[in-house]
């Protein structure tokens, strides 16, 4: 497989030009993307809610569709989180098959055994087994992170967590994060006939907002406030509401009072979006599926105290959604066209999709930290 050139985008958004449309159908450059951008990236991957009694195992799959990568949370006897490859160390079997409670972790093909923590503790018929066991007889340990209650692992990241997160996390210290509460009633996935990184460009604009949302999120923001901020690898777009409209309740000193803030739609690279609101937060997870072919997990959790009324921008959700899948599929079909090649930025407006194609580049040649 010849995967195409990687193009540079000028630092400069007066300058650049947009990605290619080949990028957004080339298996190349997708099969790339699993292992220089997915694969070196933090990813939402649990709640900790979930994972509170010691003994406690709950298998996942890290990006299924994409990654497909076999992992096991556990929470071991003294209550700490672990994050451990799911593959025994003998013969590659997958050991936990299912969420439960164990005190023990035991392959069902020859009977290895592993503590909570990932330690190979027996193994039965290995007597006369030179230099065994060893450090490779244990599960491999997945760097994590957590903020709130939000559980995060990379398989090999190129940035620091804390570096990824500080940016949402110090903006919006004054929010009781840890006890928002999930919502599995309001939370639902969707399925895209287009390339991930067309729907993280469409999130990351709100150019198109009047254009396409006018209906659904008119009135619901001053679009003249709207601005973006830009972080190292991630950025923020500020949804400022209408005087006398619901706003976020703000402590004195912050950033961002004397503003009615209606919204903060965080995007974290590659393919994370936060979406607080005054009631709670949405969270979008993106899954590349394929070239062509994305899913997009929305999960809602409530502010503690949210009232049962959610008006005002993040309400309605589905409808926005849909619009976003409609024009976003078009955009799809339209990239591939022989005759379309590169498009240019809108310096006011576009400065979110110009900062994801430098990361996105960057990436995709191997030049990324870490």
């Amino acid at each position: 497989m010849t995967t195409p050139p990687i193009p540079d985008i000028d630092p400069d958004i007066r300058r650049a030009w947009t990605l290619p449309g080949n990028v957004y159908a080339d298996p190349g450059i997708y099969a790339l993307a699993k292992e220089r951008v997915f694969a070196r990236s933090w990813q939402l991957v649990g709640d900790a809610n979930r994972l509170k009694a010691p003994g406690h195992v709950l298998p996942f799959t890290l990006l299924e569709g994409c990654l497909d990568e076999p992992l096991v949370w556990t929470c071991d006897e003294r209550s700490r989180l672990h994050c451990l490859s799911n593959v025994c160390t003998h013969r590659g079997t997958i050991v936990v098959e299912g969420e439960g409670h164990v005190n023990q972790l035991r392959c069902r093909y020859h009977g290895r055994r592993f503590a909570l923590d990932g330690r190979m503790t027996h193994m039965p018929e290995f007597e006369g087994v030179e230099g065994f066991p060893s450090e490779a007889d244990d599960l491999p340990h997945v760097r994590t992170g957590r903020w709130g209650p939000f559980l995060f692992a990379s398989l090999d990241p190129a940035i620091p967590f804390d570096d990824w997160i500080a940016p949402m996390r110090e903006r919006l210290a004054f929010l009781p994060i840890d006890d928002y509460r999930f919502d599995p009633t309001t939370s639902r996935d969707y399925h895209i006939r287009a390339n991930w990184a067309l729907y993280v460009e469409n999130y990351l604009e709100g150019f198109h907002v009047p254009y396409i949302h006018g209906r659904s999120l008119g009135g619901k923001l001053d679009y003249d406030a709207y601005d973006t901020e830009v972080y190292d690898y991630s950025n923020l777009q500020l949804g400022v509401g209408n005087p006398g409209d619901r706003g976020f309740e703000l402590p004195p000193g912050h950033p961002d009072a004397g503003r009615v803030m209606a919204a903060y739609y965080y995007w974290l690279f590659p393919n994370v979006m936060f979406n607080f609101y005054p009631w709670g937060l949405s969270i979008n997870v993106v899954y590349p599926l394929g070239p062509e072919r994305t899913k997009v997990s929305f999960l809602t959790y409530l502010h503690p105290s949210a009232p049962a009324d959610r008006e005002g921008a993040g309400y309605d959700v589905h409808r926005v959604e849909m619009e976003d899948e409609e024009v976003v599929e078009a955009v799809q079909r339209g990239v591939k066209s022989r005759l379309y090649h590169r498009g240019r930025y809108s310096p006011r407006r576009e400065q979110g999709p110009h900062h994801f194609h430098r990361l996105y580049a960057q990436f995709l040649s191997g030049s990324a930290a870490g």
